[in-house]
């Protein structure tokens, strides 16, 4: 699954561990998200949404 986690992320200038903290998940999992190595569950995607404010589909495609 293709993601723009990494662009959004730098666009609002937050770290790897800023957005884990914030998803309350590990850096490494949102490394992994960001690299296509692991799809996030439906609960975290949503969560990744509302921390970008964007639909889940501005964020991830297949």
């Amino acid at each position: 699954m293709n993601n723009r986690l990494k662009q959004l992320r730098g666009e609002l200038g937050l770290s790897q561990e800023a957005l884990a903290q914030r998803l309350e998940v590990s850096r490494q999992s949102v490394n992994a998200i960001e690299t296509g190595r692991y799809d996030p569950s439906l609960p975290l995607a949503f969560k990744i949404a509302k921390v970008f404010g964007k639909p889940i589909e501005e964020i991830f495609e297949e």
